[in-house]
């Protein structure tokens, strides 16, 4: 045996000990030695390698290495207001993992800041943004970022242990790689297991004072819709010196309203498909009615001007004064507002009511979580460190990891009482009562949501308490899961994505213009220009690219 290769064996033994005592035996190291191969194995053995042990499926791959090292992690949600390491929960799990986060956030316009990233080739170790944006396709065809199943098979196995085969399969693109994984998604297989569970955001609510003084009546039809703001606008004209607004929506923005598409026809459970074939629901004349109906109590003076013009901050303003009567709105949108409407008067609060419904009178069905979930979570290519950063996502879609950014740390947000693991009462007051200090004081009840998963935290929810748990009990039953009607949509600069976005424009341009029609008669002109003018933009090609979408969907699905 050469002197060249006995000096590089017991170099090898002197690497594998040093290895082992600097913990930092990564279990997906290429020449990774055991503890045990290291010290029971004579120095003149005549094996020259050892064999790589495969890093384990079983055990969770973070825990090899806890070295201190900071990953910049882009959020395309210029709202998000929390810094990493401010809070306990936080530094905890910073203690534990030796993972800090620098969290990069857009000052104003979130696709200007990522097509400068997308652009500029150089993305950040982590990046969260909405499954429905843009951006998601155009890295995965820039090749910016790293195939997840790829970088779990060569440094964390146990990723697979902690993924949902389903939802890797509904994000597998065509070349068979998964480059995101979804933050609150729920599985068809989920809806089987906790399906009653399951609340919807959507809900048309009433401020309650001015609804029981008007006698709370039934709005689900257009005649009592229309009474119930007039007789609402009659008795209180003003609140608190300020003019009522009968009734508040979702801002009027480039491409469209939410309140007056989705929710609407959700409320009035048009369906999305008909004998296999995608609907275009706002041909659907429960839809028109009830847009006819909204154009009266235009003509009628029950639609305050502020709701054409105003976004979401003066909004929240005028929730927080309780000047709506009514709002087709996102509960979980003006959460915080009906905290400190509660705290000053539990009379004045925001109660979820029957809203509009279709001529027989059905239940709403609203959207419930889907498949696709609300962010996606990709790694770049640029990452500092690909082995902690796929290590580090998996922790945080472990059982483990959610507990950590859900409860926090124990004996700090949460402590086993009366044997259940739970937040501690001052952590949860905190929570409803100010949100805001709750993240900085606590930082868990996922203050960062960027992997949460509700399915698993579900266990440690405690009970919802007022106002909020009325707005959510009234969802409870009414939720669909709409997953196969997720991902539709072209890429934006393909030929049918760019004859969708002239749809959008036309719709949100349109959509102000039938509610202040002067007649029904001017209504019917504007509404059949509009129905025309999607026809000659090529509303048809947009249409056939989204029927064989649809039928990829379900094919994912197995439906």
């Amino acid at each position: 045996m050469g002197m060249n290769s006995k000096s590089k064996k017991m170099m090898m033994l002197l690497m594998a000990a040093i290895m082992v005592f600097s913990l930092a035996a990564c279990s997906g190291g290429k020449n990774n030695a055991s503890k045990e191969s290291a010290n029971n194995k004579p120095a003149n053995s005549a094996e020259t390698s050892e064999p790589a042990t495969p890093p384990s499926a079983d055990e969770p791959g973070w825990k090899s290495d806890t070295s201190p090292i900071t990953f910049d992690w882009y959020l395309n949600f210029a709202w998000f207001p929390n810094k990493w390491g401010v809070d306990p929960t936080s530094q905890y799990v910073t203690k534990k993992t030796g993972v800090d986060i620098n969290f990069i956030v857009p000052a104003g316009n979130e696709n200007e800041k990522l097509n400068t990233l997308i652009a500029s080739g150089k993305l950040p170790d982590f990046i969260t943004l909405g499954w429905y944006e843009d951006g998601v396709k155009k890295m995965i065809e820039g090749g910016l970022v790293e195939p997840l199943n790829k970088l779990a098979e060569e440094y964390d196995p146990y990723f697979f242990k902690v993924s949902d085969p389903d939802k890797l399969g509904w994000y597998t693109q065509e070349d068979g790689n998964v480059y995101g994984y979804p933050n609150s998604s729920s599985s068809p297989k989920d809806y089987e297991k906790y399906g009653d569970t399951y609340v919807s955001n959507q809900t048309f609510v009433v401020r309650k004072d001015i609804y029981e003084a008007i006698g709370s009546p039934d709005m689900r039809t257009p005649e009592g819709f229309l009474n119930a703001l007039k007789a609402a606008k009659e008795k209180f004209p003003e609140i608190d010196g300020q003019p009522i607004i009968p009734l508040g929506l979702h801002e009027f923005i480039q491409t469209g309203n939410d309140s007056l598409e989705g929710y609407l026809q959700n409320f009035l459970a048009i369906p999305r498909e008909k004998d296999g074939k995608l609907y275009n629901r706002e041909t659907d004349p429960e839809y028109v009615r009830w847009l006819k109906t909204l154009r009266q109590a235009n003509q009628d003076g029950l639609l305050a001007k502020d709701i054409f013009i105003d976004k979401r901050p003066q909004m929240e303003e005028k929730i927080a004064q309780g000047r709506y009567f009514a709002m087709l709105y996102q509960r979980t949108d003006f959460a915080a507002q009906l905290g400190t409407l509660f705290q000053q008067d539990p009379n004045k609060i925001y109660i979820a009511v029957d809203g509009p419904a279709n001529t027989n009178l059905d239940a709403p069905q609203l959207n419930g979580p889907s498949i696709s979930g609300w962010t996606v979570t990709l790694i770049s290519k640029d990452v500092k460190d690909k082995a902690r950063a796929i290590k580090f996502l998996s922790y945080l879609m472990s059982e483990e990891g959610q507990k950590d950014l859900y409860l926090g740390e124990k004996g700090v947000s949460y402590d086993t009482i009366d044997g259940k693991d739970q937040f501690k009462p001052e952590a949860f007051e905190l929570m409803n009562k100010d949100r805001a200090a709750f993240d900085k004081e606590y930082g868990s009840s996922f203050t960062f949501w960027m992997m949460q998963n509700t399915n698993i935290t579900e266990q440690w929810a405690p009970k919802s308490v007022e106002p909020y748990k009325q707005l959510e009990d009234w969802t409870r039953g009414k939720t669909k899961s709409v997953s196969e009607f997720d991902l539709l949509d072209p890429l934006a600069n393909s030929e049918e994505g760019i004859i969708l976005s002239k749809i959008k424009e036309l719709r949100s341009k349109t959509l102000p213009k039938l509610l202040m029609a002067s007649s029904e008669t001017d209504f019917d002109k504007i509404w059949g220009e509009y129905i025309k003018k999607q026809e000659d933009l090529g509303l048809a090609k947009v249409q056939a690219f989204q029927q064989t979408k649809y039928e990829e969907n379900k094919k994912k699905l197995g439906m």
